[in-house]
């Protein structure tokens, strides 16, 4: 039989907004019950939500009801505020009325199944006792135990009430001591499920060397709560949420070459950039919304392409990487922050259709920085490292010969910026074919030129000091 359960008219009446009691159940359907709604959204997926109320309060205590608060909510972070009020308790009823939840609260009562003949449309009406409801229905008819199957047949299964723990939607109850009246409240709450990303469209003109950007805010909603007309304001950054300090090593980005000084006038929190909405919007439960918020057009942009050996020793021939690198400054760059979040990049084809060519993910980034978006690996361009010769020199001193071989298979000349990294210790270079720049304690860089269809190369003597 295939089951579904309907309630009764009539059988679970709407408490009305606020209602002094909390015995009835606001039916499906009912309008959404949040007032002026504010919402925060930071991300890390945790979201700051203030909901302001009208409440008809009576004199003395009494239990009031806040229907439509998210489904996760953290009550341990919720404050209720209003004048002449004062919170004694509170629950949050997150049992939400389904059909299998109905069905297992009503586990020892008597329910009545409505069988339809499928030949005849006829109806049979049938007393049923509900025995268990643990992955299917257990009935007792009379004296026989039958299982409700899903075998096709028509059934309704009607019950005379709603069971008072069950809500239609997540409801919050606070008893409250007030002096009477109508008063403004402000319901404020933290809750997980709410949370928000940014995400980049990057169009290289490979032509021109310039990129157009389009930065997308997408939020998401799973609090199993909709948030209606809300005003909303976006958090860049990472608040602390109780963990101790970040790893000494987990800031490192490699697509910031260089971090940016300059700042603008947008509006900042503590440490952290905020980005609100121009309009109020309604974020539905389960649902994707996009916002544009970055906008910029034919921005400097220019494409490199980059090697980097991590140690002193020899390699087969593999690919260089593929990098954009652009400023992200007030004069010659997107002239705005930019919150973390994934740079997609495209290239129009010789149709002038725009493909996707790479991705990167980038960290928070101030204005006026540096950036390099690693898009993938070349094709054509091509890098082998040699170790030429090694010398002992003592037990603590070693020389390292090396040379790096560049093959070019594209019919225009490329740069290609080498690195070589883990120079740890004292590490010199006595000899090198052409100047590079040492860069940091422990890596030296140099842009070696490559002729089209062609080879170059390069050779160092590196005296590595322990």
């Amino acid at each position: 039989m295939r089951a579904s359960w309907l309630l009764l008219a009539g059988a679970a009446v709407a408490a009305p907004l606020f209602a002094q009691t909390a015995t009835t159940v606001a039916v499906p359907g009912e309008a959404n019950a949040q007032g002026d709604v504010s919402v925060t959204i930071y991300q890390t997926g945790q979201t700051l939500v203030q909901d302001r109320r009208q409440m008809n309060m009576p004199a003395g205590r009494s239990k009031q009801e806040f229907p439509d608060v998210s489904a996760v909510i953290r009550p341990e972070t919720v404050t209720l505020t209003g004048p002449g009020i004062g919170i004694v308790e509170q629950n949050f009823d997150y049992d939400l009325l389904t059909p299998a939840k109905l069905m297992e609260k009503a586990v020892g009562q008597t329910v009545t199944l409505i069988r339809t003949n499928p030949a005849t449309g006829a109806e049979q009406r049938v007393s049923a006792k509900v025995l268990a409801a643990n992955g299917g229905v257990v009935l007792q008819i009379g004296n026989t135990i039958e299982v409700l199957r899903d075998d096709g047949l028509p059934v309704r299964v009607i019950f005379d009430k709603v069971p008072p723990n069950l809500r239609a939607r997540p409801t919050l109850s606070v008893t409250l001591e007030s002096k009477g009246g109508t008063v403004p409240a402000t319901l404020t709450y933290l809750t997980p499920g709410l949370g928000w990303t940014s995400d980049y469209v990057t169009l290289f003109d490979d032509a021109k060397q310039t990129i157009d950007v389009q930065g997308w805010v997408t939020l998401t909603n799973n609090t199993g709560t909709d948030y209606s007309k809300a005003n909303v304001l976006l958090v860049a950054g990472n608040p602390n949420q109780g963990g101790g300090r970040r790893d000494w090593a987990g800031g490192s980005n490699v697509s910031m070459d260089e971090a940016g000084t300059e700042s603008n006038d947008r509006e900042r929190l503590g440490d952290y950039y905020l980005y609100p909405l121009a309009e109020r919007t309604t974020i539905a439960n389960a649902q994707q919304k996009q916002v544009s918020f970055l906008d910029v057009k034919a921005a400097p942009a220019r494409k490199v392409y980059e090697f980097n050996n991590g140690w002193l020793s020899t390699n087969e021939s593999a690919s260089a990487s593929s990098v954009l690198k652009f400023s992200t400054s007030r004069s010659g760059g997107l002239g705005d922050q930019l919150p973390s979040g994934t740079m997609r990049v495209y290239m129009r084809d010789m149709r002038g259709d725009p493909q996707f060519i790479g991705e990167s993910r980038i960290d928070a980034t101030p204005m006026g920085s540096a950036m390099s978006i690693r898009t993938g690996e070349a094709f054509d361009v091509k890098v082998k490292t040699v170790v030429m010769e090694r010398t002992r020199v003592n037990s603590n001193r070693w020389k390292t010969k090396m040379q790096y071989e560049f093959t070019n298979a594209r019919n225009e000349g490329v740069t290609v910026d080498l690195g070589q990294s883990g120079l740890w210790g004292d590490v010199r270079v006595t000899d090198q074919s052409q100047t590079g720049t040492r860069v940091s304690a422990d890596r030296i860089e140099w842009s070696v030129k490559v002729p089209a269809n062609g080879k170059a190369t390069l050779t160092a003597t590196f005296d590595s000091r322990y």
